[in-house]
């Protein structure tokens, strides 16, 4: 499935077209406010401790090199927070969006560069944070592509990985309409659980958490395809009726577990927080 419409990156997703932007332009709506709300809970953008996630802080002395930038939405967060941002994509008009971005973000230095990632025009041990969510599914040899973000991490950086759930990739394609399936940009691959972990072990990274999340995408998006609407606007009485009974949901007393709970059964995706050793 092409999950990575975050060419463009805003609709109902992000970063990496599962949730939305967590600043800048318009405050979020509807399944945007709730989606962004379901993934802070989970860990996402953590303004008060600064952290891109839970575990991963970002300051003024971090320089961190986002792998398959996107739309810019981690890129932007953590320049806001302080660090050198060096921004990467394979798409041409995608790195110069976020070059824009960046600018108008943060102070300082930011680069943004056009690479396939293999190999990184980067220097060894150059960066404090490694960032690479959404991509490793969508890319020839992510072994490759692994050991190139070991290489360019300094000694003791974190690594900010994820990949899609396998379950929810299963669903998808079950209510993906036909000529969505051959879409250039679709998945190479499922990446299973065990698998993404062991693919973190055997390029030399310590995993410190391992984390599922986002079964309100999972679901959302399957009805999606279902009600064939537009991501820019996907107004449709039955994906508002899933986000209200979502929002609801949080709400209650034991919301939060039964989040969790689902979040393991069916996440959207699968997050790794990692270490360099050293």
């Amino acid at each position: 499935m092409p999950h990575r419409v975050d060419h463009p990156d805003g609709a109902p997703s992000a970063p990496d077209d599962r949730h939305p932007s967590p600043a800048g332009g318009d405050e979020p709506r509807g399944a945007s406010a709730v989606g962004l709300h379901d993934a802070r809970l989970s860990g996402w953008y953590r303004e008060d401790s600064a952290e891109l996630f839970r575990g991963v802080p970002i300051g003024a002395d971090d320089v961190v090199v986002d792998v398959g930038c996107g739309a810019g939405v981690n890129s932007v967060f953590c320049a806001r927070h302080g660090a050198r941002v060096v921004a990467i994509d394979r798409e041409a008009q995608l790195v110069y969006e976020v070059r824009a971005r960046l600018a108008a973000a943060g102070t300082g230095a930011h680069t943004s560069v056009v690479s396939d990632a293999n190999p990184l025009p980067l220097e060894d041990g150059m960066a404090t944070r490694v960032i690479c969510t959404e991509v490793l599914q969508l890319v020839d040899d992510p072994r490759q592509v692994l050991a190139e973000l070991f290489r360019v991490g300094a000694p003791g950086a974190l690594y900010l990985l994820s990949v899609p759930g396998a379950l929810q990739e299963d669903l998808q394609q079950r209510v993906l309409p036909p000529e969505y399936r051959e879409q250039p940009g679709g998945h190479l691959r499922i990446i299973g659980r065990d698998e993404f972990a062991q693919m973190a072990g055997d390029a030399g990274l310590v995993v410190v958490e391992h984390i599922p999340y986002g079964f309100f995408w999972s679901i959302w998006w399957a009805l999606f395809w279902a009600c064939k609407v537009e991501l820019y606007d996907p107004a449709h009485p039955v994906l508002d009726h899933w986000t209200a009974a979502w929002r609801a949901l949080l709400e209650m007393p034991q919301g939060r577990q039964l989040k969790q709970q689902l979040d393991q059964f069916m996440p959207i995706s699968q997050v790794i927080v990692a270490r360099k050793p050293g």
